[in-house]
């Protein structure tokens, strides 16, 4: 019966190999590679592994970014150092943290192992490495800077990840401040204002009006007000998914996003840094300017951004430079535009790029901690305000039963 083995081995100028061959036994595997002449180290049993692709239902999990970048890393210090890519392949899927991926990995060594081009390889696998790897693996095979390209997409996909955490950042901490502020309010409401409304009430007289106003709040929250509005709340952020899942809506709404007051500046900004640090990064690869400019689009994380860039590439393809076209889309900044126009000019694309990113990336920086530090106060003087006028209009009765009495 035939097994598949894996082995190792020297060939005569001493280049260590390794991979995969089918055969009846280790002396097969041996008799074989001395055909090719090549001195057998090691000959084992390959192990037999259900892919972690395969399970249905995105049972599998996923390929975190992390891991991507530790192996990208990892596998340009190796072909830097003159490993195989088969041999370097194998051991990355040894050391693997995830099961995963390591089935991943093993399955692209395989399909090396077959005729295939690293590049092919990997673009059999979309859900872990998406088109801009595989173009620009792509280009650094052919270009034979394979270990040069490693290098620079994992710095891309580096900082293209923190980027992401700011963003977050930045959304994440006025989202918490709010729903802690509206649950605090709504405690209030419904269960403390209730207690103070039941002894008004025995008292009898007239109640300030801002007494009323909140009383007949808690009243309205308390009873089916307060589950009539959960349930608009609910079905409106269902309605609005729902329409994002749609092009129009998509694009709707990204443009809307990008237009927000505070918000929409961080967003353009960040949507510059990606986009002149992928184009950058893909130019200073080899791979084509229109090939980029597709690849930038499709990785843009913003419908309005995608389509501009998609008219660029149009107008680039019919024999206009690239800064003409982004000055007329009106969305990037005219430092952008006029930078990219010198850089064309000079020659250095993509160093000019990247510096557009560099700094773009500290806009973003800054206005982050220029958002945190303006929504913290904000926020404290909506809670307290809010706060203050209940317990004011609370305690207002109180005060004028007490003149009463004196």
């Amino acid at each position: 019966m035939a097994t598949v083995f894996q082995w190792s081995g020297k060939t005569r100028a001493g280049a260590i190999e390794a991979g995969e061959i089918t055969a009846g036994s280790k002396e097969e595997v041996i008799v074989q590679l001395r055909k090719k002449s090549i001195i057998a180290t090691s000959v084992t049993k390959k192990k037999k592994e259900a892919s972690a692709l395969k399970l249905p239902f995105g049972l599998g999990g996923k390929v975190k970014d992390k891991d991507v970048i530790i192996f990208t890393r990892q596998f340009s210090t190796m072909i830097d150092a003159g490993l195989p890519l088969v041999q370097a392949l194998d051991i990355l899927a040894g050391q693997a943290s995830s099961k995963l991926f390591a089935s991943v990995i093993r399955e692209i060594k395989s399909e090396v192992e077959g005729g295939s081009t690293y590049a092919d390889a990997l673009r059999k696998h979309p859900r872990v490495f998406d088109e801009l790897y595989v173009n620009m693996v792509a280009a650094g095979e052919a270009g034979g800077i394979l270990d040069t390209v490693l290098t620079r997409l994992a710095s891309y996909m580096e900082r293209s990840i923190k980027l992401k955490r700011k963003v977050k950042g930045a959304m994440t901490y006025p989202i918490v401040v709010s729903l802690v502020a509206v649950a605090v309010i709504t405690v209030i409401m419904i269960y403390v204002v209730p207690t103070f409304s039941q002894m008004f009430t025995s008292l009898g007289g007239n109640l300030p009006t801002p007494t009323k106003i909140v009383v007949a709040m808690s009243h309205f929250l308390g009873g089916k007000g307060g589950l009539s509005l959960l349930a608009l709340a609910v079905v409106l952020y269902i309605a609005f998914f729902q329409f994002r899942k749609t092009a129009r809506g998509r694009l709707l709404t990204d443009g809307m996003f990008i237009k927000l007051p505070i918000f929409g500046i961080i967003l353009l900004k960040v949507a510059v840094a990606k986009f002149t640090r992928t184009l950058g990064t893909l130019v200073s690869s080899g791979v084509p300017i229109l090939e980029g400019l597709e690849i930038t689009a499709k990785t843009a994380g913003n419908k309005m951004i995608e389509r501009s860039v998609i008219r660029v590439k149009d107008a680039v393809q019919e024999g206009k430079t690239l800064a003409e076209p982004l000055t007329a889309e009106k969305v990037f900044p005219s430092m952008v535009t006029q930078m990219i126009s010198v850089g064309e000019s000079a020659g250095a694309l993509d160093s000019m790029l990247s510096k557009i990113a560099d700094f773009y990336d500290d806009e973003v920086d800054a206005a982050v901690a220029g958002l945190t530090s303006m929504i913290e106060p904000l926020m404290m003087v909506f809670l307290g305000g809010a706060v203050g006028f209940i317990v004011v209009a609370m305690y207002m009765p109180i005060f004028k039963i007490m003149q009463l009495v004196h």
